[in-house]
């Protein structure tokens, strides 16, 4: 049965894996989930219940568990391991800076085509990767077999493109775009709203501000 992870323990589950990877980077073979706790400032409690969900086999008294075996583990349960093709919608600052970013790939990630609008952009390549005409879109994403499109239009254009990657059968996207986009229930959508995670650190940068203004 596969293992069902809560949205705050996905999260929580790159940041093992990037501490994990240093880990074994210094030659350590084994860590427990106080060492792995410690590292990362967490719970040590939340971190071994995390650890217990995803883990295909015990820890060692006093020892801990195989670093090689818990980095599999989370690469399995991410799906890191199965590299997806992905289209990338919107090839202005934000779409040539995901573009000129090579680390996707660690994450099963694989940029295969960027698509545009504006003639200025279409026929460029970004890191290895051309920018088409979205005219062409269907065509090219069936023969780049992409699963994941990735929006990152103007938001008065973010709604149309979302209808053109459902049209066109793509079966997850990553939306940038400052909207809640309305598409298919079939089809997986992550959106990272940028604006509301610049609202809570400004509100939480005041509220610090605030209480060291009261201490003077």
């Amino acid at each position: 049965m596969s293992k069902i992870l809560s949205p705050n323990q996905l999260r929580r589950m790159p940041r093992y894996l990037h501490a994990l990877k240093e880990m074994k980077g210094d030659n350590l073979l084994y860590v427990n989930c106080q060492t792995l706790a410690s590292r990362l400032g967490l719970n040590k409690e939340q971190v071994r219940k995390d650890i217990a969900t995803i883990s295909s086999l015990d820890g060692i008294p006093n020892k801990g568990r195989d670093i090689n075996i818990l980095i599999k583990d989370i690469e399995n349960i991410l799906g890191l391991k199965n590299i997806n093709n992905a289209i990338l919608v919107g090839a202005g600052s934000l779409g040539k800076a995901l573009l000129g970013y090579k680390g996707f790939l660690n994450y099963g990630l694989n940029i295969v085509a960027a698509f545009d609008n504006d003639p200025k952009v279409i026929g460029q390549v970004i890191n290895g990767i051309k920018v088409y005409d979205i005219k062409d879109i269907k065509k090219i994403k069936d023969d780049l077999n992409a699963l994941i499109g990735i929006i990152t239009t103007p938001l008065k254009e973010a709604e149309q493109v979302a209808k053109i990657l459902e049209d066109i059968g793509i079966e997850a996207i990553w939306n940038f775009a400052p909207t809640i986009i309305d598409v298919n229930k079939d089809i997986i959508v992550a959106n990272i709203d940028m604006a509301s995670n610049l609202a809570t650190l400004s509100h939480k940068l005041y509220l610090k501000h605030k209480k060291d203004n009261k201490g003077e």
